[in-house]
């Protein structure tokens, strides 16, 4: 029997099957699994075991790495299939994106061609979990740039430490010859002592992979509440997951082997943690960080008990542990499932991207649908692309032979890429770039530097518009920004200077919120919120105008209502308190209701329309779901028992009775979602100073 029989592992294709279940899942929106997408962890701690044994082991016989027979490999197993869901992908979105889409993503599959997409992630600031990532259809490609990376550092990174371990041990004659960065790789002996040096450049790699895992955790625990894109992304800092995979790899299994009921332990233990980590993990927790630790253990453990299986000399077999968990993994359809996961990770993710977008409220049994697509497409991408190519005798035969049609497959799906990206905004029509123009737009503050303060900022930096005489204070956050620009108009029209305190998602009502954006407690709105009150009381401005974001469309945003009456109770007081204390400071306030909510960008929507040949009108949405009308009526109660405030309602602005427009006057009233855009605000002038200046600032 060959070794490669011997050495196969059915518990880690059914690992690898749980893995891609995981992301599947949570990517097909399956609520009972929100943590789903920890199964990249498990990726990682997979590919760091295998890799990780697979180099010592060279070393250790050989005493060298044949470096470029392992890229070719990685090269026949991987490029393929990638180049050409990439390529079908762009196809695809060629029909579905507007060109404003078409040429942003491109961007991304030029990066996804060289396996560098995590890096253009964190430069562009991309939130994995944010609502603009699910319009990405190469968002997926991160993890595979992450392990390529991994690929290229990791066996120059075993190497050095081995030949250093030998290196301790070295006679003094021989050690110029050591010295030489070539004494491993071209097989030389580095001494006379073979089994001491072994064991020292076993030692070695062992230590090297334990210190890289631990500097790499403790950045990547750090960065999560600093800047989580960058603990997301950057493969540096998802090195530990890889390098626990690379210590299971190395330990000895002889104890487990002889002790059946440890192991049995220690993989219902790893189950019951992967199991975990998709039932509770959410979105919304500040990951990967210390909350990682739990799928990358499991997956450790279940590696670790699954090895008890493996006895020199025979073939594996998890029965011999007598290990159910392990067992179950080598099932039929989870081996089925293991074999062909690398192809469903590369097909589910643009499967349910592009049909979201064709059809946005997708019922159960539509995403069922979606799911057999992927599996179909997968099982012919694997028997028809990844495994032929694989297990191709003539590229096997010579490393250059697999290794320059990579360097082609990777240049054809950059330049493919990047061609694509320049024609779709070639000649771009006149409408489409107005949209784009639109959308891109500013408001006034917001187009002055620090005016609407960033999430960390605790101290307001109040900024001054226009040298009227008298004051308007402008309080809240973006959805009071979004005013400021037909406001300052108004305001210099009406010999106002219109002041500003501004901060990105905070309230001006005295509510505390979860931050997406900090993955914490936002109390450093809180604390800005306070700043900001007092000072606006200290200017005594003529009038306060205050707009924030509905209650309920936070809510949608946030997709879960959670405790809502909780969040009521606390939202009427927050806004009444903060309402009383600028009346009892005498200043009058005009309250402005917030603006409808839409599913969907709108700007996007609108250039797909048109990119279709649709009307606009197919991205309106109906009065009942944008408007928030039960809530208003309650947000008017509140403001109208206040003395010295009004409430002003500008909603017909956007809806008749039943329809809320996309498109209003031939203008864009939005540039995503729920802000205005800046040009159709500036239309909006008018109404202002007729309803917020003349009748209640005067």
């Amino acid at each position: 029997m060959s070794a490669s029989a011997q050495d196969f592992r059915p518990d880690i294709e059914g690992l690898r099957a749980v893995a891609v279940a995981g992301v599947v899942a949570y990517h097909f929106g399956l609520a009972m699994l929100p943590g789903g997408f920890a199964g990249v962890d498990i990726f990682f701690v997979i590919s760091g075991y295998l890799i990780t044994r697979h180099l010592v082991a060279e070393i250790s016989e050989t005493g060298r790495l044949d470096l470029l027979r392992f890229y070719a490999r990685r090269a026949r197993r991987l490029l393929p299939a990638a180049l050409m869901v990439i390529l079908a992908t762009l196809a695809a979105g060629a029909i579905i994106l507007s060109p404003e889409e078409q040429a942003l993503y491109s961007k991304g599959a030029m990066f996804a061609s060289a396996y560098m997409i995590n890096l253009w992630l964190i430069r562009w600031s991309f939130d994995y979990f944010a609502n603009d990532a699910t319009s990405n259809p190469f968002i997926h490609y991160w993890s595979l740039s992450v392990e390529e990376q991994f690929y290229l550092a990791w066996p120059a990174l075993l190497m050095l430490a081995a030949w250093l371990g030998r290196l301790t041990v070295l006679p003094k004659r021989q050690t110029a010859q050591a010295l030489r960065p070539d004494a491993i790789a071209d097989g030389k002996p580095l001494h006379t002592s073979p089994g001491i040096a072994l064991k020292h450049g076993k030692r070695a790699i062992l230590v090297a992979i334990a210190a890289v895992g631990l500097v790499s955790f403790i950045l990547c625990a750090w960065l999560t509440s600093v800047s989580q894109p960058w603990a997301f992304y950057f493969s540096p800092l998802r090195a530990w997951e890889f390098a626990a995979g690379g210590l299971a790899s190395t330990a000895p299994a002889r104890l487990l082997q002889t002790r059946p009921l440890l192991g049995r332990a220690l993989s219902l233990a790893g189950l019951a943690m992967i199991g975990t980590a998709y039932l509770t993990f959410s979105e919304d927790a500040p990951f990967p960080g210390f909350l990682a630790l739990l799928p990358v253990a499991g997956t450790v453990l279940l590696l670790k008990a699954g090895a008890a299986g493996a006895r020199e000399g025979t073939p594996y077999s998890p029965d011999s542990g007598r290990n159910w968990v392990n067992a179950a993994l080598a099932l039929p359809p989870l081996q089925w499932t293991g074999r062909v996961s690398y192809s469903i990770y590369l097909w589910h993710w643009p499967v349910i991207v592009y049909v979201g977008m064709l059809a946005p409220e997708l019922t159960p049994v539509e995403r069922l649908y979606c799911l057999a697509l992927t599996l179909a497409l997968s099982a012919l991408t694997y028997h028809l692309i990844e495994n032929p190519i694989r297990r191709n005798g003539w590229l096997m035969a010579n490393a250059a032979r697999a290794l320059v049609p990579a360097l082609l497959l990777t240049g054809t799906g950059v330049a493919a890429a990047y061609g694509n990206a320049r024609l779709a905004v070639r000649d771009l029509d006149p409408q489409q770039r107005l949209i784009a123009a639109s959308a891109a737009e500013p408001s006034t503050a917001r187009a002055k530097a620090g005016c609407v303060q960033d999430y960390e900022t605790v101290t307001p930096a109040p900024c001054v518009f226009g040298d009227g005489r008298r004051v308007i204070a402008l309080f809240g956050d973006s959805h009071a920004d979004h005013w400021s620009t037909p406001l300052i108009e108004a305001g210099r029209k009406n010999g106002y200077r219109v002041v500003t305190w501004l901060k990105n998602s905070c309230r001006a009502s005295r509510i505390s919120v979860w931050s997406a954006e900090l993955k914490r407690p936002y109390a450093e709105c809180d604390r800005w919120r306070e700043q900001a009150i007092a000072g606006i009381i200290k200017a005594r401005p003529a009038l306060v105008v205050i707009s924030e974001l509905a209650l309920t469309s936070g809510r949608k945003i946030a997709g879960s209502d959670g405790d809502t009456a909780r969040q009521d109770a606390d939202w009427r007081a927050g806004l009444r308190s903060t309402l009383t204390s600028l009346s009892k400071a005498g200043l009058k306030v005009a309250f402005i209701r917030d603006v409808p909510f839409n599913n969907a960008n709108v700007d996007t929507c609108v250039a797909r329309a048109l990119w279709r040949d649709e009307a606009p009108s197919r991205c309106d949405q109906t009065r009942a779901y944008a408007a928030n009308d039960a809530m208003a009526a309650v947000e008017r109660d509140i403001v109208d028992s206040i003395p010295n405030a009004a409430y002003v309602d500008l909603t017909d602005r956007f809806c008749s009775a039943t329809i809320c427009h996309a498109v209003i006057g031939g203008k864009l009233a939005f540039r995503d979602q729920h802000h205005m855009a800046t040009p159709f605000a500036e239309s909006l002038e008018p109404d202002v100073e007729k309803r917020v200046i003349s009748k209640v600032g005067r």
